[in-house]
């Protein structure tokens, strides 16, 4: 997994709670990396795990919604780290239904090692859209969090629903969103 987001949760982290409470987290998590990342390296995404099961003791707030709230959070930081990724997107659909083919290619052509998790898009009518998100890795919050975080970029009120399909070896969610 890349550095960017373990250096984002790290970020989040200092700017909701406090940079004590980063530190502690890290100190606290036995990581390999020792906490220190760099945005273009890779790291097993069980560190992201740790840290975040590491907050929630500290906080009391489950694991899943820490890290939904940090997909909200990363969401906002790719915006403004890859402007050139929105442009020309109209719809917190649009974005949404084209991931694979536009930003997903993009984000291979700079990290070309990189796994990334698969979202197919399925529009049964105008204000709908299920999405399926598969991945090796257990970050279904953290998706949910990316679509909340799309959805409040383009000032859209829809409704997310999900659904958890998931095998011991593949986390697969169905999320439907809705326009209301």
């Amino acid at each position: 997994m890349k550095g960017i987001f373990f250096s984002e949760f790290v970020d989040m982290v200092e700017r909701v709670y406090s940079p004590e409470m980063a530190d502690a987290i890290i100190e606290g998590s036995a990581l390999v990396s020792e906490g220190v990342y760099t945005a273009g390296g890779s790291y097993d995404y069980r560190e992201l795990l740790a840290l975040s099961e590491k907050l929630s003791e500290q906080t009391g707030i489950p694991s899943d919604k820490l890290l939904e709230d940090f997909g909200k959070h990363m969401f906002g930081r790719l915006c403004s780290r890859y402007p050139d990724f929105f442009c020309g997107t109209g719809s917190a659909f649009d974005f949404l239904s084209h991931l694979e083919e536009h930003i997903h290619t993009e984000i291979r052509k700079i990290y070309p090692d990189c796994e990334l998790a698969a979202f197919v898009p399925w529009q049964p009518d105008p204000q709908t859209l299920v999405l399926t998100y598969t991945s090796p890795r257990p970050f279904a919050a953290m998706a949910l969090g990316l679509m909340k975080g799309c959805c409040c970029h383009f000032q859209e009120p829809i409704a997310i629903a999900q659904e958890d399909l998931s095998t011991q070896r593949v986390t697969r969610f169905r999320f439907t969103l809705k326009h209301f």
